[in-house]
Protein backbone atom coordinates (compact mmCIF):
# COMPACT_ATOMS: atom_id res chain seq x y z
CA UNK A 1 0.00 0.00 0.00
CA UNK A 2 1.15 3.56 -0.63
CA UNK A 3 2.88 5.29 2.32
CA UNK A 4 0.77 7.66 4.40
CA UNK A 5 2.87 10.65 3.33
CA UNK A 6 2.22 9.82 -0.32
CA UNK A 7 -1.51 9.36 0.24
CA UNK A 8 -1.67 12.66 2.09
CA UNK A 9 -0.03 14.36 -0.89
CA UNK A 10 -2.45 12.72 -3.32
CA UNK A 11 -5.45 13.90 -1.31
CA UNK A 12 -4.01 17.40 -1.02
CA UNK A 13 -3.35 17.51 -4.78
CA UNK A 14 -6.88 16.31 -5.59
CA UNK A 15 -8.33 18.94 -3.28
CA UNK A 16 -6.70 21.76 -5.22
CA UNK A 17 -8.65 23.40 -8.02
CA UNK A 18 -7.07 24.21 -11.37
CA UNK A 19 -9.13 24.26 -14.56
CA UNK A 20 -6.98 24.40 -17.69
CA UNK A 21 -5.22 27.77 -17.86
CA UNK A 22 -5.79 28.47 -14.14
CA UNK A 23 -3.55 25.88 -12.43
CA UNK A 24 -1.76 28.17 -9.96
CA UNK A 25 -3.06 26.56 -6.75
CA UNK A 26 -2.20 23.08 -8.04
CA UNK A 27 1.26 24.18 -9.18
CA UNK A 28 2.04 25.57 -5.72
CA UNK A 29 1.02 22.29 -4.08
CA UNK A 30 3.15 20.36 -6.57
CA UNK A 31 6.22 22.57 -6.12
CA UNK A 32 6.11 22.27 -2.35
CA UNK A 33 6.05 18.48 -2.50
CA UNK A 34 8.78 18.11 -5.15
CA UNK A 35 11.02 20.46 -3.18
CA UNK A 36 11.32 17.85 -0.40
CA UNK A 37 13.37 15.48 -2.57
CA UNK A 38 14.25 16.97 -6.00
CA UNK A 39 17.63 18.56 -6.76
CA UNK A 40 15.89 21.50 -8.39
CA UNK A 41 12.26 22.64 -8.71
CA UNK A 42 10.86 25.34 -10.98
CA UNK A 43 7.73 26.42 -12.85
CA UNK A 44 7.86 27.79 -16.40
CA UNK A 45 5.92 30.68 -17.94
CA UNK A 46 3.17 28.34 -19.18
CA UNK A 47 2.60 26.96 -15.67
CA UNK A 48 4.29 23.56 -15.97
CA UNK A 49 6.15 22.51 -12.81
CA UNK A 50 9.44 20.60 -12.93
CA UNK A 51 11.36 18.51 -10.43
CA UNK A 52 14.85 17.46 -11.54
CA UNK A 53 17.36 14.79 -10.51
CA UNK A 54 20.92 14.29 -11.80
CA UNK A 55 20.44 17.12 -14.28
CA UNK A 56 23.84 16.98 -15.99
CA UNK A 57 23.63 13.33 -17.07
CA UNK A 58 23.93 12.59 -20.79
CA UNK A 59 20.58 10.82 -21.32
CA UNK A 60 17.52 12.88 -20.37
CA UNK A 61 14.22 11.31 -19.29
CA UNK A 62 10.97 13.25 -18.96
CA UNK A 63 8.00 12.07 -16.89
CA UNK A 64 4.76 13.94 -17.56
CA UNK A 65 1.38 13.93 -15.84
CA UNK A 66 -1.03 16.80 -16.47
CA UNK A 67 -2.49 18.48 -13.39
CA UNK A 68 -5.06 20.69 -15.07
CA UNK A 69 -8.72 19.66 -14.86
CA UNK A 70 -11.91 20.31 -16.79
CA UNK A 71 -14.12 23.13 -15.55
CA UNK A 72 -15.91 26.31 -16.57
CA UNK A 73 -15.42 30.08 -16.85
CA UNK A 74 -17.83 32.91 -16.04
CA UNK A 75 -19.04 34.83 -19.12
CA UNK A 76 -22.03 36.89 -17.89
CA UNK A 77 -23.85 38.05 -14.75
CA UNK A 78 -27.62 38.44 -15.11
CA UNK A 79 -29.88 41.03 -13.47
CA UNK A 80 -31.07 38.26 -11.14
CA UNK A 81 -27.51 37.70 -9.90
CA UNK A 82 -27.14 34.40 -11.76
CA UNK A 83 -23.87 33.55 -13.50
CA UNK A 84 -23.60 32.20 -17.02
CA UNK A 85 -20.56 30.22 -18.11
CA UNK A 86 -18.71 28.33 -20.80
CA UNK A 87 -16.87 25.03 -20.62
CA UNK A 88 -13.12 24.67 -20.18
CA UNK A 89 -12.21 21.29 -21.67
CA UNK A 90 -14.48 18.41 -22.62
CA UNK A 91 -17.59 18.53 -20.42
CA UNK A 92 -20.23 15.78 -20.29
CA UNK A 93 -23.37 17.93 -20.51
CA UNK A 94 -25.55 15.14 -19.08
CA UNK A 95 -23.81 15.38 -15.70
CA UNK A 96 -23.76 19.16 -15.27
CA UNK A 97 -27.17 20.24 -13.82
CA UNK A 98 -27.24 20.23 -10.01
CA UNK A 99 -23.45 20.14 -9.72
CA UNK A 100 -21.83 21.86 -6.74
CA UNK A 101 -18.96 24.09 -7.85
CA UNK A 102 -16.53 26.68 -6.54
CA UNK A 103 -15.60 29.89 -8.33
CA UNK A 104 -11.93 30.82 -8.01
CA UNK A 105 -11.81 34.56 -7.43
CA UNK A 106 -8.66 36.63 -6.99
CA UNK A 107 -9.88 38.80 -4.11
CA UNK A 108 -12.54 36.73 -2.35
CA UNK A 109 -11.17 33.19 -2.45
CA UNK A 110 -13.37 30.29 -3.45
CA UNK A 111 -17.07 31.15 -3.77
CA UNK A 112 -19.41 28.13 -3.57
CA UNK A 113 -22.30 27.73 -5.95
CA UNK A 114 -24.58 25.25 -7.69
CA UNK A 115 -25.38 24.82 -11.38
CA UNK A 116 -29.10 25.35 -11.88
CA UNK A 117 -31.66 24.74 -14.62
CA UNK A 118 -35.38 24.84 -15.26
CA UNK A 119 -37.21 22.22 -13.11
CA UNK A 120 -38.04 18.95 -14.87
CA UNK A 121 -41.74 19.66 -14.31
CA UNK A 122 -41.53 22.66 -16.64
CA UNK A 123 -39.63 20.94 -19.43
CA UNK A 124 -41.34 19.77 -22.60
CA UNK A 125 -41.29 15.99 -23.26
CA UNK A 126 -38.61 16.56 -25.93
CA UNK A 127 -36.46 18.63 -23.56
CA UNK A 128 -36.59 15.90 -20.92
CA UNK A 129 -34.92 13.44 -23.32
CA UNK A 130 -32.01 15.72 -24.23
CA UNK A 131 -28.93 17.00 -22.46
CA UNK A 132 -29.29 20.64 -21.50
CA UNK A 133 -27.05 23.00 -23.46
CA UNK A 134 -24.59 24.83 -21.21
CA UNK A 135 -25.90 28.18 -22.48
CA UNK A 136 -29.26 27.31 -20.88
CA UNK A 137 -27.74 26.60 -17.45
CA UNK A 138 -26.50 29.03 -14.82
CA UNK A 139 -24.61 29.18 -11.53
CA UNK A 140 -26.45 30.28 -8.39
CA UNK A 141 -24.23 31.68 -5.61
CA UNK A 142 -27.10 32.99 -3.49
CA UNK A 143 -26.82 36.56 -4.74
CA UNK A 144 -30.10 38.50 -4.85
CA UNK A 145 -29.17 40.65 -7.86
CA UNK A 146 -26.42 41.58 -10.31
CA UNK A 147 -24.89 44.25 -8.07
CA UNK A 148 -24.53 41.82 -5.18
CA UNK A 149 -22.96 39.15 -7.41
CA UNK A 150 -20.52 41.68 -8.89
CA UNK A 151 -19.12 42.40 -5.44
CA UNK A 152 -17.42 38.98 -5.43
CA UNK A 153 -17.44 37.71 -9.03
CA UNK A 154 -15.52 39.02 -12.05
CA UNK A 155 -16.12 38.08 -15.67
CA UNK A 156 -13.55 35.43 -16.62
CA UNK A 157 -13.31 33.85 -13.16
CA UNK A 158 -12.57 30.11 -13.49
CA UNK A 159 -14.96 27.54 -12.05
CA UNK A 160 -14.06 24.08 -10.70
CA UNK A 161 -16.06 21.15 -9.42
CA UNK A 162 -16.29 21.15 -5.61
CA UNK A 163 -13.66 19.05 -3.81
CA UNK A 164 -14.94 15.53 -3.12
CA UNK A 165 -11.89 13.28 -2.67
CA UNK A 166 -12.73 10.06 -0.82
CA UNK A 167 -11.18 6.60 -0.48
CA UNK A 168 -13.61 3.71 -1.01
CA UNK A 169 -12.86 0.52 0.88
CA UNK A 170 -9.19 -0.45 0.80
CA UNK A 171 -8.06 0.59 -2.65
CA UNK A 172 -10.55 2.69 -4.63
CA UNK A 173 -10.36 6.47 -4.72
CA UNK A 174 -13.12 8.80 -5.93
CA UNK A 175 -12.58 12.44 -6.85
CA UNK A 176 -13.02 15.13 -9.41
CA UNK A 177 -9.85 15.70 -11.40
CA UNK A 178 -8.38 12.20 -11.19
CA UNK A 179 -7.89 12.90 -14.89
CA UNK A 180 -5.07 13.51 -14.54
CA UNK A 181 -3.91 14.40 -11.07
CA UNK A 182 -3.44 10.67 -10.46
CA UNK A 183 -0.87 10.79 -13.28
CA UNK A 184 0.84 13.88 -11.89
CA UNK A 185 0.96 12.11 -8.51
CA UNK A 186 2.56 9.01 -10.04
CA UNK A 187 5.34 10.92 -11.80
CA UNK A 188 6.09 12.84 -8.59
CA UNK A 189 6.23 9.61 -6.59
CA UNK A 190 8.47 8.03 -9.21
CA UNK A 191 10.89 10.93 -8.84
CA UNK A 192 10.75 10.53 -5.06
CA UNK A 193 11.64 6.83 -5.36
CA UNK A 194 14.46 7.58 -7.79
CA UNK A 195 15.85 10.21 -5.42
CA UNK A 196 16.76 7.35 -3.06
CA UNK A 197 18.91 5.65 -5.71
CA UNK A 198 22.02 6.28 -7.75
CA UNK A 199 20.76 6.76 -11.30
CA UNK A 200 22.64 6.99 -14.60
CA UNK A 201 20.29 9.43 -16.35
CA UNK A 202 18.83 12.88 -15.82
CA UNK A 203 15.16 12.79 -14.80
CA UNK A 204 12.70 15.64 -15.26
CA UNK A 205 9.35 15.12 -13.53
CA UNK A 206 6.79 17.50 -15.05
CA UNK A 207 3.30 18.41 -13.94
CA UNK A 208 1.93 19.71 -17.22
CA UNK A 209 -0.84 22.24 -17.82
CA UNK A 210 -3.61 22.77 -20.38
CA UNK A 211 -3.71 19.16 -21.58
CA UNK A 212 -7.50 19.36 -21.73
CA UNK A 213 -7.20 22.24 -24.22
CA UNK A 214 -4.91 20.45 -26.65
CA UNK A 215 -1.74 19.14 -24.96
CA UNK A 216 -0.40 22.67 -24.69
CA UNK A 217 1.74 22.30 -21.56
CA UNK A 218 3.39 19.16 -22.91
CA UNK A 219 4.37 21.12 -26.02
CA UNK A 220 6.24 23.84 -24.15
CA UNK A 221 7.73 21.67 -21.40
CA UNK A 222 9.08 19.01 -23.76
CA UNK A 223 10.61 21.71 -25.96
CA UNK A 224 12.34 23.14 -22.89
CA UNK A 225 13.62 19.81 -21.56
CA UNK A 226 14.42 18.27 -24.98
CA UNK A 227 14.38 14.72 -23.57
CA UNK A 228 15.69 11.53 -25.17
CA UNK A 229 12.98 9.46 -23.48
CA UNK A 230 9.50 10.56 -22.43
CA UNK A 231 6.92 8.80 -20.29
CA UNK A 232 3.40 10.22 -20.06
CA UNK A 233 1.11 8.99 -17.30
CA UNK A 234 -2.58 9.57 -17.89
CA UNK A 235 -5.88 7.81 -17.28
CA UNK A 236 -7.44 5.25 -19.62
CA UNK A 237 -10.98 3.98 -20.02
CA UNK A 238 -11.87 1.18 -17.62
CA UNK A 239 -13.96 -1.51 -19.29
CA UNK A 240 -15.22 -3.26 -16.15
CA UNK A 241 -18.62 -1.53 -16.15
CA UNK A 242 -21.77 -2.46 -18.12
CA UNK A 243 -22.23 -1.32 -21.72
CA UNK A 244 -18.57 -0.50 -22.41
CA UNK A 245 -17.68 -1.89 -25.83
CA UNK A 246 -14.58 -4.03 -25.19
CA UNK A 247 -14.35 -4.86 -28.88
CA UNK A 248 -13.74 -1.18 -29.54
CA UNK A 249 -11.53 -0.05 -26.65
CA UNK A 250 -10.10 -3.33 -25.34
CA UNK A 251 -10.17 -4.62 -21.77
CA UNK A 252 -8.89 -2.88 -18.64
CA UNK A 253 -10.11 -3.36 -15.07
CA UNK A 254 -9.51 -1.39 -11.90
CA UNK A 255 -6.91 -3.02 -9.68
CA UNK A 256 -5.20 -5.19 -12.30
CA UNK A 257 -2.32 -2.85 -13.05
CA UNK A 258 -1.50 0.10 -15.31
CA UNK A 259 -2.31 -0.11 -19.01
CA UNK A 260 0.50 -0.32 -21.56
CA UNK A 261 -0.45 0.69 -25.07
CA UNK A 262 0.84 -0.30 -28.50
CA UNK A 263 0.23 2.36 -31.14
CA UNK A 264 2.04 5.08 -33.08
CA UNK A 265 2.65 7.14 -29.92
CA UNK A 266 4.69 4.42 -28.26
CA UNK A 267 8.28 3.66 -29.21
CA UNK A 268 8.56 -0.11 -29.77
CA UNK A 269 12.07 -0.42 -28.32
CA UNK A 270 11.06 1.40 -25.15
CA UNK A 271 7.87 -0.64 -25.01
CA UNK A 272 9.77 -3.91 -25.05
CA UNK A 273 12.06 -2.61 -22.31
CA UNK A 274 9.11 -1.66 -20.07
CA UNK A 275 7.46 -5.06 -20.52
CA UNK A 276 10.75 -6.82 -19.73
CA UNK A 277 11.04 -4.79 -16.51
CA UNK A 278 7.42 -5.61 -15.60
CA UNK A 279 8.11 -9.32 -15.99
CA UNK A 280 11.39 -9.19 -14.07
CA UNK A 281 9.93 -7.28 -11.12
CA UNK A 282 6.53 -9.01 -11.22
CA UNK A 283 4.58 -5.81 -11.82
CA UNK A 284 0.99 -6.38 -12.92
CA UNK A 285 0.20 -4.69 -16.24
CA UNK A 286 -2.67 -4.67 -18.72
CA UNK A 287 -2.26 -4.52 -22.50
CA UNK A 288 -4.29 -2.46 -24.93
CA UNK A 289 -4.14 -1.19 -28.49
CA UNK A 290 -4.52 2.58 -28.67
CA UNK A 291 -8.04 4.02 -28.52
CA UNK A 292 -7.12 5.93 -31.68
CA UNK A 293 -4.22 5.58 -34.12
CA UNK A 294 -2.36 8.50 -32.49
CA UNK A 295 -2.86 11.56 -30.31
CA UNK A 296 -5.05 12.16 -27.28
CA UNK A 297 -2.46 12.36 -24.49
CA UNK A 298 0.75 14.23 -23.71
CA UNK A 299 2.64 11.24 -25.16
CA UNK A 300 1.91 12.32 -28.72
CA UNK A 301 3.13 15.86 -28.21
CA UNK A 302 6.31 14.84 -26.39
CA UNK A 303 7.10 12.34 -29.14
CA UNK A 304 7.12 15.06 -31.81
CA UNK A 305 9.43 17.45 -29.96
CA UNK A 306 12.32 18.76 -32.05
CA UNK A 307 13.85 15.73 -33.85
CA UNK A 308 11.73 13.18 -31.98
CA UNK A 309 11.57 11.46 -28.59
CA UNK A 310 11.21 7.79 -27.60
CA UNK A 311 7.88 7.81 -25.78
CA UNK A 312 5.61 5.50 -23.82
CA UNK A 313 2.16 5.95 -22.31
CA UNK A 314 1.35 4.44 -18.93
CA UNK A 315 -2.38 4.70 -18.25
CA UNK A 316 -4.39 4.21 -15.06
CA UNK A 317 -7.85 2.63 -15.54
CA UNK A 318 -10.52 5.23 -14.77
CA UNK A 319 -14.29 4.96 -14.42
CA UNK A 320 -16.65 7.86 -15.20
CA UNK A 321 -14.00 9.95 -16.96
CA UNK A 322 -14.71 13.70 -17.27
CA UNK A 323 -17.36 13.70 -14.58
CA UNK A 324 -17.31 14.93 -10.97
CA UNK A 325 -16.90 11.39 -9.60
CA UNK A 326 -14.04 9.66 -11.39
CA UNK A 327 -12.80 6.45 -9.74
CA UNK A 328 -9.36 4.81 -9.88
CA UNK A 329 -7.62 2.06 -7.90
CA UNK A 330 -4.60 2.88 -5.74
CA UNK A 331 -3.01 -0.48 -6.55
CA UNK A 332 -2.74 0.57 -10.19
CA UNK A 333 -0.97 3.77 -9.12
CA UNK A 334 1.40 1.80 -6.92
CA UNK A 335 2.25 -0.62 -9.73
CA UNK A 336 2.79 2.27 -12.14
CA UNK A 337 5.25 3.91 -9.72
CA UNK A 338 7.19 0.66 -9.37
CA UNK A 339 7.20 0.03 -13.12
CA UNK A 340 8.46 3.51 -13.98
CA UNK A 341 11.02 3.55 -11.17
CA UNK A 342 12.57 0.23 -12.17
CA UNK A 343 12.51 1.06 -15.88
CA UNK A 344 14.26 4.41 -15.43
CA UNK A 345 16.72 2.94 -12.92
CA UNK A 346 17.72 0.38 -15.56
CA UNK A 347 18.52 2.99 -18.24
CA UNK A 348 22.11 3.59 -19.29
CA UNK A 349 23.64 6.70 -20.91
CA UNK A 350 24.30 4.97 -24.23
CA UNK A 351 20.92 3.26 -24.63
CA UNK A 352 19.40 3.70 -28.09
CA UNK A 353 15.71 3.57 -28.95
CA UNK A 354 15.87 3.63 -32.74
CA UNK A 355 13.38 1.02 -34.03
CA UNK A 356 14.97 -1.90 -35.83
CA UNK A 357 18.45 -1.18 -34.45
CA UNK A 358 18.18 -3.13 -31.19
Amino acid sequence: MLPKKSLDFLKKLLNTSGPSGFEEETAKCYREYLATFADRVYTDVTGNTFGVLNEKAKLKVMLAGHYDEIGFQITHISDEGLLYFRNVGGIDKLTVPGTEIEILTEKHGKIPGVIGKKPIHLLTPKERDQAMELKNLWIDIGAENKKEAQKVITIGDPVAYRNNCEIYGKYRIKSKGLDDKIGAFIVAETLRELSKRKINVAVFCVGTVQEELGLRGATTSAFGVNPDVGFAVDVGFASDTPDVNKKEIGEASLGKGPILTRDANNNPVLGRMIRKVAKKHKVSIQERAGFRASGGTDTAQIQLTKSGVATALVAIPNRYMHTQVEICDLRDAENAIKLLTETIASLKPNDTFIPGMK
